[in-house]
């Protein structure tokens, strides 16, 4: 896939964002389906994301873009990205090098189990 400066408008057309432009995407490792993360897109990170095979997310808190790895060597490698019915997430498949997590954890799903009623499914 060649790299374009903005990405392809069959693509932007069927996104919905909210109010700051941005998408969730939900990150699952490619090979186990383990959800390891959910994280911001706009249509940038989305662009980056699908041309350069690594994870780029939009930081709410620092306003800024940031490749997942790029600093903790925890590199997210692209293995599919798709888009749900509604056009408002994504969901990225990738092989997920080290922790996903910015505290340690494999996943940020980890840490905080809420207790449950669990249905029996019938």
């Amino acid at each position: 896939m060649t790299s374009s400066p903005v990405l392809d408008p069959t693509i932007a057309d069927l996104l919905k964002r909210d109010d700051h432009g941005l998408v969730a995407a939900v990150v699952q490792q490619h090979d186990t389906r383990e959800v390891l993360m959910v994280g911001w897109m706009d249509e940038e990170a989305l662009r980056r994301t699908l041309s350069e095979g690594r994870v780029t997310f939009w930081s709410r808190s620092r306003q800024e873009y940031w490749r997942k790895g790029d600093t903790s060597g925890h590199v997210q490698w692209v293995k599919g990205v798709r888009l749900d019915c509604d056009g408002d997430a994504l969901l990225v498949l990738v092989d997920q090098e080290g922790a996903a997590c910015h505290t340690g954890d494999r996943t940020c799903f980890d840490a905080r189990v809420l207790p449950a009623v669990v249905g029996d499914g019938q």
